[in-house]
């Protein structure tokens, strides 16, 4: 397809000279509820800087893949155990471009179809969304696109290949003069191979390419055999042993994370915490590229609630107290509709909301159940705590943690698990939080940004000091912090010991503060507002992207 055959042009936005043209590849964006194209946390680190790049005029164009199925739709099934659906998506709000072109995978030619987010629908910058489901492909070529992380091997590679060669060849139809080419994440590693088979130089490749890495596990950073990749034509139709020579590779295996770093010319962490674990995790690897950090963030013009905002900044504590109170009142009408228990806004609420998974540990608080049955049926100082979050739709262990959790706490009216956590539950449970509650296991959390948009709303964290969290504790005065387990620790002592904290500080410190000393629950919620931004809204971010990644 050339230029004169297309139906539409690239999305022209007014964007400031001062910035170089950036190319952004993630598997997935979250922009709003009713685009379902994202999982969790990466998804919405990708929607927030789309937003701001947006605000700021920054010249740049988000490329990334149109789920049929989105991640998958969660409900409850009959016995009130957590269901996984597959439903079929449709947008109105999204444009046709026209565009249709080949990429080969696996020996076949499939049609990629190009659907556009306009930045005037959700304020954000230009998003082009990849797809095979279109009736030009056969049954197998329209099923890559319908799942987020879709569990087959081959699928999941396939999807790879639509991203980074998809978004490529995308470009170059588009007539887009790409500065640089970000991977967010891994995903989009055939992009580096593809844009090799352009100059044949890895210098030149590496002049182009930047790279975020999200996972502190050595183990979560995406490995597959050589010959199935050059079978499913992951590198674009080179040679094997050129492709070993390009990526360094000695061995039959070939990691994501570790080739992106050998194909770029510089790649970040995260947040300062992430930045220098991945540093140790790598820097033993001969040819990567620099690590630096930059500190994940959230949209603030997206996630906060003006009104809350509003009394904050005119320090009205009444009108700041009732205002919260006006949101868990949302919250707590969803909690009703979906469980049939009925919240009490004056009663101190615990969130623990995010995706399902062991290491992140949303079964902490249930260590004890005796202790926990009496924290949330006394009478005096009552508490009322709400679990929400996705397990990946094929991880037993994080749906049976979750229908644990159901089980356990299903007779207990102040505890409520709740289904469907996407955007709109997302900002209901940050809007309607006293306390967010961030329990994952030390290093193991890259960023962890929902406490981030649950401060902008006036939640007070209460965290172990992983991610982003050691760069905004303040201990006492915008949350509560647990000292650390130590790394070396077993798994166990460091769940006891993490778990002995937390309680010490949810009846030690946390309830005699919210029900004993309202005045200082008021100042902590609007210190909590006031020292989460600007440094974690999206808008430093996106800069930081700029000063410190794209102009390097």
């Amino acid at each position: 397809m050339n230029r004169s055959q297309l139906d539409f042009w690239p999305c022209k936005t007014p964007t400031s000279p001062f910035y170089r043209k950036v190319a952004y590849f993630s598997m997935e964006i979250a922009i709003d509820q009713a685009l379902k194209t994202y999982s969790g946390g990466l998804g919405f680190l990708a929607g927030s800087h789309l937003r701001s790049a947006h605000d700021l005029k920054q010249n740049m164009i988000g490329i990334s893949i149109l789920w049929k199925h989105g991640y998958y739709t969660q409900n409850w099934a009959s016995n009130r155990e957590m269901r996984v659906d597959y439903i079929d998506q449709y947008y109105s709000f999204l444009h046709d471009t026209g565009i249709l072109f080949p990429v080969n995978i696996h020996g076949h030619d499939v049609m990629v179809k190009v659907w556009l987010l306009k930045p005037e629908v959700f304020g954000t910058a230009p998003i082009y969304f990849l797809s095979t489901d279109t009736h030009q492909n056969d049954f197998i070529s329209q099923t890559i696109t319908h799942r987020l992380y879709d569990a087959n091997v081959a699928t999941k590679v396939a999807q790879s290949i639509v991203l980074g060669v998809g978004g490529a060849k995308l470009i170059e139809i588009l007539g887009e003069k790409i500065e640089v080419y970000h991977m967010n994440e891994g995903h989009a590693l055939p992009l580096g191979f593809y844009l090799y088979t352009k100059c044949h130089s890895v210098e030149e490749v590496r002049k182009q390419l930047v790279f975020t890495t999200h996972t502190p596990e050595m183990a979560g950073n995406e490995e597959r055999p050589l010959d199935l990749l050059h079978e499913m034509n992951f590198f674009s139709g080179l040679p094997l042993s050129e492709v070993k020579r390009i990526a360094q590779i000695e061995g039959e295996q070939l990691n994501y994370t570790l080739t992106a770093l050998r194909m770029s010319r510089l790649a970040n962490g995260v947040s300062e915490l992430h930045g220098s674990v991945a540093k140790k995790m790598w820097e033993s690897n001969e040819g990567i590229c620099p690590i630096i950090s930059i500190t994940n963030a959230q949209n603030k013009k997206y996630w906060a609630d003006p009104v809350l905002e509003k009394a904050a900044k005119g320090n009205h504590q009444h009108a700041l107290v009732h205002r919260k109170r006006e949101l868990k009142k949302k919250l707590f009408k969803v909690v009703a509709d979906q469980t049939g228990k009925l919240f009490e806004p004056k009663v101190l609420t615990i969130v623990w909301a995010r995706r399902f998974a062991a290491y992140k540990r949303p079964d902490l608080l249930l260590f004890d159940m005796e202790r926990l049955v009496h924290l949330v049926t006394r009478t005096h100082h009552p508490v009322q705590i709400i679990w929400a979050g996705k397990p990946y739709p094929e991880d037993v262990q994080g749906i049976a943690t979750f229908n644990y959790i159901q089980s356990k706490t299903r007779d207990l009216p102040r505890c409520a698990v709740l289904t469907g956590y996407e955007m709109a539950l997302s900002a209901l449970l940050k809007k309607g939080a006293d306390v967010w509650l961030n329990t994952p296991r030390i290093t193991r959390e890259a960023s962890g940004t929902s406490g981030m948009t649950a401060a902008m709303n006036g939640a007070l964290n209460v965290s172990v000091l992983d991610g982003w969290v050691p760069e905004f504790a303040k201990q006492g005065e915008n949350g509560f912090y647990l000292p650390e387990a130590k790394v070396e620790w077993p798994l166990e002592q460091q769940d006891y010991e993490d778990y002995r904290q937390l309680m010490h500080i949810l009846e030690g410190m946390v309830v005699p503060t919210y029900y004993h000393h309202t005045e200082k629950w008021a100042a902590m919620m609007k210190s909590s507002m006031q020292s989460v931004c600007p440094q974690f809204d999206s808008d430093r971010m996106a800069k930081a992207y700029y000063d410190k990644l794209y102009n390097n």
